[in-house]
């Protein structure tokens, strides 16, 4: 589904995601006043394996800028986050959403996906040898079927943190959901250090690495981007953010990228 940008802000009641997405991001920023406890994220590209208390509802938004050769992408997922149990959290994207500026002037937004997601903590960090947590996550959107299994890895010595994430991404393509026949896999492996410099402070870097397999056969170049990362919380809110940088020089894949997270609780 693609739009212009411009025609969808123009027509009351079209591209709904769209007005949700730049209304949703400005109430994150605006909730950073409130007085609501929240449970912070040290890195933007690794997920780490400590899960939200029992009865806990949190509200995550996304925020991604890709630069490509010949347009800026910026990526939007607007996500609620929920402890089941002390061990177990779920998650729903209400919506994953991009916008496209072409450098021919050309503006394109498009609903990507809604997604539900859970983390099951397996061990802590911290008390054992290593702290560990399974990722499970499905998506559906208007023309694609996404299964997405993690593994989960970190461990902390004292206020250094380590984290490793290790992803196979199964995805289905189509004109529509009852003719998906294009079936690719996606593997990537992703690693943060970061340190705490006080309780509001935590600074560090990331490493991300990633290739596709078409068929699951043909293997596509490897792209790999590093960078640095930067989480500042206090008792209202938490917010943080990653640059990384393309190392590998392909020009199918985004040359920097930019991404922001920022959440609080109910």
């Amino acid at each position: 589904m693609k739009l212009s940008l411009n025609r969808c802000l123009s027509l009351p009641g079209q591209a709904w995601f769209v007005r949700f997405g730049w209304a949703s991001a400005a109430l994150v920023f605006a909730a950073m006043l409130s007085t609501a406890r929240a449970d912070e994220r040290a890195f933007a590209y690794n997920y780490e394996v400590t899960t939200m208390p029992k009865g806990s509802l949190e509200y995550e938004q996304w925020v991604t800028w890709k630069n490509y050769d010949d347009r800026d992408r910026f990526e939007f997922r607007h996500e609620f986050e929920y402890g089941l149990t002390d061990n177990l959290q779920v998650a729903l994207y209400v919506a994953d959403w991009r916008y496209d500026n072409f450098e021919d002037g050309e503006d394109i937004a498009t609903y990507q996906d809604t997604a539900v997601e859970f983390i099951y903590n397996l061990s802590d960090p911290i008390e054992d040898f290593i702290g560990s947590a399974i990722y499970g996550e499905i998506k559906l959107g208007d023309t694609k079927f996404v299964l997405e299994p993690k593994l989960l890895l970190q461990k902390n010595f004292g206020p250094l943190m380590a984290v490793y994430n290790f992803t196979l991404e199964a995805e289905w393509e189509g004109d529509g959901l009852d003719s998906l026949d294009e079936n690719k896999g996606e593997i990537k492996n992703s690693a943060g250090l970061a340190y705490q410099i006080s309780p509001k402070l935590v600074v560090g870097a990331e490493l991300l690495h990633e290739f596709e397999l078409e068929e699951w056969e043909e293997k596509s170049d490897d792209a790999l981007y590093l960078g640095p990362t930067v989480s500042y919380r206090n008792k209202s809110f938490w917010i943080t953010a990653a640059a990384l940088f393309q190392v590998t020089g392909l020009d199918s894949e985004p040359d920097n990228q930019i991404r922001m997270l920022a959440g609080w609780n109910f």
